[in-house]
């Protein structure tokens, strides 16, 4: 297992050296590529962050479920803990959002002093 996430590493820091071979874009289609790779990145942020919150969101839901049905006298108790952990997962997902909204409004290109 070690043997191969030391081989994925390498790998991939490998494929990045083109990257930092490249030349200086220009000015114009830099601020165009840079809101078009933020949309790209914010897209799929935004997805996964959803995707993980949904699948968080999901296994609170079947524990407090599996809980109620061992002890359905515990149901206000477990639905009280439940409610607060799916407002906290639902806050990493809103998060994500605000991050991705800063990314995309901020001006890289525009330098003030």
């Amino acid at each position: 297992m070690k043997g191969k996430v030391l081989f994925l590493t390498a790998l991939l820091l490998l494929a990045a050296v083109p990257a930092f071979a490249a030349g200086a874009p220009q000015a114009a289609s830099s601020l165009k590529e840079y809101y078009m790779l933020v949309a790209m990145g914010g897209a799929i942020g935004l997805g996964l962050a959803a995707g993980g919150g949904g699948i968080g969101q999901g296994h609170a839901v079947n524990g407090t479920v599996l809980g109620t049905a061992r002890n359905p006298s515990l149901s206000g108790k477990l639905l009280t803990v439940m409610m607060i952990g799916l407002a906290m997962i639902e806050s990493l997902v809103i998060y994500m959002l605000v991050i991705v909204l800063i990314i995309f409004y901020a001006n890289p290109f525009h330098i003030v002093f």
